[in-house]
This record gives structure tokens, C-alpha cells and sequence, in this order.
């Protein structure tokens, strides 16, 4: 395999996960937690690469935005990062999270939040996007805001953005509609259960409450101007997907803490979704009517019946390969390990990284069942500057392209990465049967 090549960047530790391919090292030290993170890469229509990732560098997160490049030879190169949309006028009008969204047509859209400067800043946003007609080469701004849809968990007044993002790219239904999950979490003005009194008279807070959507868009093989863009909101309503805390007893019985749902399509048509959840595992769900409802959400297990595939507040991505199988990722414990204070450490608990393949089961109650797991890489507990976190948080993407199964992953959240996973890593990776 190809030894990614010397870089000009302020640490060489960006090699301590032995990463294959280089896509972005910062050259001067990040100061934000967003350095670089939510990598997302595609096949263009031409066979190219394109990446979309959020980049930032002061602490204030007043220049965070969304970045691209284009690769031409697999992975190997980029070209210098373009910027989509500077931050605006007012403190927080930054842009983050950006996702392509490829059209049938060849034009490619880029969604992106763009922060209203109220509520939480980043997360409370709407959709802007830029398109190409070029294969990502040049990029047109949408000169239009889309508003996420509202819920019980909005702001009452709708003049204020949701807090909403998208963390994966689409992909595609079982009627070829291009579908992504997202994350919708609480407005303190919406009057959710966030503090609740105990027996003793004394109080408890909890963290914003979180449930997952799914937006899908209905005419982008069109090539729609972006204005004319439609989108299907699901599930059905305004009740989102959620998740039950059970790892504390004083939890409402209707707070919900579920987050960035990653979808896949299943042999019988069905969508399946897994979440991350602050219980300790991953939890999933499944629909049988293209993401309009959804069974009631489970713990993930690697085979009915078995233990669960225990995960931390942490990234779960899952991916369908090419030749059906699945590949899920995940931290392999519940949070508690590396000196951490819990699943909600993330700071501690976002590490190492293991990969599991997942095989369809069309007989079973829960369709995928998952391998053991095997080791992938990890950060040893080393942090580097300023922040030194030794977090592996895997918003991250994968490609299959020229023979090339390729994961692109941010290591600690500063620098950006591809790793092969090859047929190799995967051999002996037995799914129960």
C-alpha cells in the first residue's frame, strides 16, 4: 500500500493512525474543536473525488466554514481548499456541515448550515447550498435559505433557525431517491423536560434533548435550481426518532438522547438506521414504507439475542459495500473505559477505532448481524495542540472507487485522513450465521 507522503503541517503526529492518504493538514495550529471535521468525500460525475469538510481556527468559531477540494488521482493529491460561503457581518453567521448531493443530471450540490447568529450559534441554522455544472471544478452560490422542518423540539417562534444538522451523505432509497439522516436537538424555548426535581427537593439538568430525522429530496435528479429544490421530510408529523436514556433513573420516560443516524438500504427495500445514544450502546431502528414510520428503536446487537455493540457518545458510521455486506464502526465499550466519566466524556471515551462487517439476515428480528469486532487504529491517548484532546471522532466517509475502498476519517479532529480498507483487514471477519 501507498505510505502517505511528507507534509508541511505544525505536528507530525498525524501519522500515529498510519493513514494510507493525506486529504488536509492544518499548517499553523487550530484553536477550535471544529479544526477539521465532518469529512465527507464522493465520486464526482466524472470519476474524480470530491471532499466537503468543515474547517475552523480561532476559538471563538468566527471563521468557521466549509471547505473542498478535488483529487484526480484517487486520493493521492488535492488541490488547495475552496471556501463555499465566508463567515457574515454578525458573530456566529458561520457555515458548517456541509454534505454533496449528487444529481442523476451531473450537477452537484453542496448543502451546508448557515448559522443565524441566534440560539446555540453553529447548530441553530438553515440549508444553503452552492451547485456545480463542472464536476466541482467552479461553484455557483444558491442564493436561497431552506429552512429545516419544525417539531415539538423547535423554537416556538419560527423566525428562529432549528437546531439541525446533517453529519453523512445521502444515499439512495429504494425507489433511487437520494435520503440523509439528521439531528434535531432541543430549543430551551420549546418547553422540553430539561431539569427535573428529585425527591430530596434538589434538581437535575440534563443536556439538551436530541432525536433523529431524515430529509429526502424528491425532484435533485432533475437538477433543479436550488430554489426549486423539494424535500420530503420523515418520519411523518413532527414526532421525530427517539431513544430513551436508560443509563439514568431520573430521566423523563419521554426525553430522548439519540444522534446522527447513519442509513442503509436493505436487500427487501427496507431502510435501516443506527444512532448514538448516550446509553452505552448503539441503538437502531428499521422502516418498511421508505422512512415514513419507523419500529420502535433497539439496542444494536451483533445477532438476535446477543450482547449489544456498545459504543460511547460517539460517531457510528455504517456503510453498505458494493458487494452487500456492511461495514459498521465503532469505539467497542460503553463509554466507561480510558478514564473516562462516562459515555458522555467524549473527550476520553472517543477511542481506539474497530470495525465490524455486517451481513444481511432477512429471517431475523434485527436484519443486520455484525462480525466481532477487530481493531483499527488508535490515538494511543496522545492529544496534540492547543487543545490535546486524543478523541477519534469518525465523521467520517467511505469510498469504493478504481478497485479502492478508501474510509476518510478526521484524526483528532484536526487533520484529515484516508485509510484502505482492504479485503485483508476484513478477511476472517465472520458474520453469525
Amino acid at each position: 500500500m501507498p505510505v502517505a507522503g511528507d507534509y508541511e503541517c505544525f505536528s507530525d503526529d498525524w501519522r500515529r493512525t498510519s493513514p494510507d492518504l493525506v486529504l488536509f493538514l492544518p499548517k499553523e495550529p487550530p484553536h477550535f474543536v471544529e479544526a477539521v471535521d465532518h469529512i465527507l468525500v464522493d465520486v464526482t460525475p466524472g470519476g474524480d473525488l470530491l471532499a466537503v469538510w468543515t474547517y475552523g481556527a480561532r476559538p471563538d468559531a468566527s471563521d468557521q466554514t466549509v471547505l473542498y477540494a478535488r483529487s484526480e488521482d484517487g486520493g493521492r493529491t488535492w488541490t488547495d481548499p475552496g471556501q463555499f460561503d465566508p463567515p457574515g457581518p454578525q458573530y456566529g453567521q458561520v457555515a458548517c456541515f456541509g454534505f454533496p448531493v449528487i444529481s442523476r443530471t451531473g450537477r452537484i450540490y453542496v448543502f451546508y448550515n448557515k448559522a443565524t447568529a441566534a440560539g446555540t450559534n453553529y447548530t441553530t441554522s438553515f440549508l444553503r447550498c452552492s451547485y456545480s455544472d463542472d464536476d466541482g471544478r467552479s461553484w455557483v452560490p444558491g442564493n436561497v435559505d431552506i429552512p429545516y422542518r419544525r417539531s415539538l423540539l423547535s423554537h416556538p417562534d419560527p423566525s428562529v433557525g432549528t437546531n439541525a444538522l446533517v453529519w453523512q451523505k445521502p444515499i439512495r432509497d429504494a425507489r433511487d431517491r437520494l435520503l440523509v439522516g439528521y439531528t434535531e436537538w432541543s430549543s430551551l424555548a420549546a418547553g422540553r423536560p430539561l431539569v427535573v426535581r428529585k425527591p430530596d427537593g434538589t434538581a437535575k439538568i440534563f443536556n439538551s434533548e436530541c432525536r433523529c430525522g431524515f430529509m429526502r429530496f424528491d425532484n435533485i435528479d432533475e437538477g433543479p435550481e436550488p430554489r426549486d429544490v423539494q424535500i420530503t421530510w420523515l418520519p411523518d408529523g413532527n414526532e421525530l426518532i427517539s431513544v430513551p436514556i436508560t443509563t439514568d433513573p431520573d430521566a423523563p420516560a419521554d426525553l430522548s438522547f439519540c444522534q446522527e443516524p447513519a442509513v442503509a438500504l436493505l436487500p427487501d427495500d427496507r431502510l435501516f438506521t443506527v444512532m448514538r445514544t448516550r446509553n452505552g450502546q448503539i441503538w437502531y431502528t428499521v422502516s418498511d414504507d421508505h422512512g415514513h414510520s419507523w419500529r420502535p428503536t433497539e439496542m444494536l446487537r451483533y445477532s438476535d439475542g446477543a450482547s449489544p455493540l456498545e459504543n460511547p457518545v460517539s460517531p457510528t458510521p455504517l456503510f453498505r459495500l458494493r458487494d452487500g455486506r456492511y461495514l459498521q464502526f465503532l469505539q467497542n465499550h460503553d463509554g466507561w473505559g480510558h478514564g473516562a466519566a462516562g459515555p458522555t466524556d467524549s473527550t476520553r471515551t472517543r477511542r481506539p477505532q474497530f470495525i465490524s462487517v455486517g451481513e444481511f439476515r432477512p429471517a431475523a428480528h434485527q436484519p443486520i448481524w455484525f462480525s466481532e469486532p477487530k481493531f483499527l487504529f488508535d490515538t494511543d491517548g496522545v492529544g496534540v495542540p492547543p487543545f490535546y484532546r486524543p478523541w477519534l471522532s469518525m465523521y467520517a466517509s467511505l469510498t469504493e472507487h478504481n478497485g479502492e475502498r478508501v474510509l476518510w476519517y478526521s484524526d483528532r479532529k484536526m487533520f484529515g485522513l484516508g485509510r484502505f480498507i482492504t479485503d485483508e483487514i476484513l478477511a476472517g471477519m465472520t458474520v453469525p450465521s
